[in-house]
């Protein structure tokens, strides 16, 4: 008897494919083109804050140094790196695990230093949670690309073609 894992799943054809609704046929059959627009989204915050931070470092390492964090120029670079290099990475699809899994690290250390809700007035708790929060979403799409990887229309997908 098959299972309704039986199908193939890039396609959304095969045994058990018939018991699948028209938006898990939907979602399969344009799963390369929803991974492209996913890794543009969600990349293209990344590449936007990491460039901001790159062309005023001493702007960012200032913030970071009132944080009370050592090597705040060290960090703010390697920061804006990150943010810059790995979104750019995840929009163009190259590698696109190792660039996602360093956004993740690069978004957790970022939520837990400047998202801190529980430690500000109660003034400011209200807008620290919603970016605590809303950077809690952003790992969890970063999650799921390193699950999904980049598809089709990505570098990591013509690379593998080749």
């Amino acid at each position: 008897m098959a299972s309704s894992y039986d199908y193939d799943r890039t396609r959304g054809v095969g045994p058990g494919a018939e018991r699948l609704g028209w938006v898990d046929r939907t979602a399969l059959g344009s799963q390369d083109l929803l991974l492209l627009v996913a890794r543009i989204l969600i990349g293209a915050i990344f590449v936007q804050s990491g460039f901001g931070k790159l062309t005023n470092l001493g702007g960012f390492a200032g913030g970071l140094e009132s944080q009370g964090l050592p090597a705040p120029m060290l960090l703010a670079a390697l920061g804006g790196c990150v943010e810059f290099f790995g979104g750019l990475a995840v929009v163009l699809g190259a590698w696109t695990r190792l660039a996602a899994a360093a956004v993740v690290v690069f978004t957790i250390m970022a939520t837990l230093i400047a998202h801190r809700y529980w430690a500000v007035p109660p003034e400011a708790a209200g807008m620290q949670k919603i970016q605590f929060m809303k950077n809690v979403a952003i790992i969890g799409g970063y999650f799921g690309l390193i699950a999904a990887g980049a598809g089709r229309f990505s570098v990591d997908g013509w690379r593998s073609r080749r």
